[in-house]
């Protein structure tokens, strides 16, 4: 972070009592909260630069590991859905201002649903950035067959990743999962909405954010896609297009 952000290191820790590291900027609201995707950290280059821009705002941000990433607490292939969940309700709650605007990237983009559908009075506006929303769904319905084999026999399969090191995916993870999907039909989530997805995301099809944006009940959802943007969106021009997008949350807020 450079040096000109100034932000507090935090723990939030959880009543299994483990540690989530954390850094928190005070400021105006709305507040923005981070959340990262699967097997990143608050420390990518997404949420670099929405520091900065917080900063330079003089908005209120805060960003987290989710347990098991980063410089969190706990193991990965103890990660649930239900259990990351978790970790954004508490982060959420160690915001100063009432009101906040959550920002979700791939899997962070589906908890950033689910914490609007359970805080619908808090949640000013959503951004989300490839979003992944029911991807273990996905994921159980698209198994090869030695994956189907190593979930049953060892309860985790590792699946390859198109841009690093195999993910561990967790029978414990899957069926968590499923319990977490949104509902099939219109999804009740009322504040304004911004999507950004890439066309040449080879990890989340881009089709599956113009079905989610049919169904938001929210009449201020507006889709961007980029031609030739991958799953990441970190090039300058993609997080031009995220901070433009937030400015303008930032205004209807």
């Amino acid at each position: 972070m450079d040096a000109d952000v100034a932000a507090d290191a935090i723990e939030i820790v959880r009543a299994d009592g483990v540690r989530l590291a954390a850094r928190h900027q005070p400021g105006a609201g709305p507040a923005i909260l981070f959340l990262h995707g699967l097997m990143s950290t608050m420390q990518g280059q997404k949420a670099e630069h929405l520091a900065q821009h917080a900063a330079a705002r003089g908005s209120e941000f805060l960003r987290f590991d989710c347990s098991g990433h980063g410089g969190s607490g706990g193991r990965f292939v103890d990660g649930t859905i239900g259990g990351w969940l978790g970790d954004a309700r508490l982060a959420s709650e160690r915001l100063a201002s009432r009101r906040m605007i959550l920002v979700g990237s791939s899997i962070g983009g589906w908890l950033a649903l689910l914490l609007a559908l359970a805080r619908p009075d808090a949640v000013a506006g959503l951004l989300l950035v490839a979003p992944a929303p029911d991807m273990t769904r996905r994921v159980a319905a698209n198994l090869p067959p030695d994956a189907a084999e190593a979930l049953q026999r060892d309860g985790v399969w590792h699946r390859p990743g198109s841009s690093g090191a195999p993910i561990p995916i967790t029978r414990t993870m899957l069926e968590d999962g499923e319990r977490h999907c949104l509902p099939d039909g219109p999804i009740a989530v009322g504040c304004p909405v911004r999507i950004l997805h890439g066309q040449q995301d080879a990890d989340v099809p881009w089709e599956g954010s113009l079905r989610l944006a049919a169904r938001l009940a929210a009449s201020d959802v507006q889709l961007t896609l980029v031609k030739d943007g991958d799953h990441r969106l970190s090039r300058p021009a993609d997080i031009a297009l995220m901070t433009a997008a937030l400015d303008a949350l930032r205004r209807t807020a």
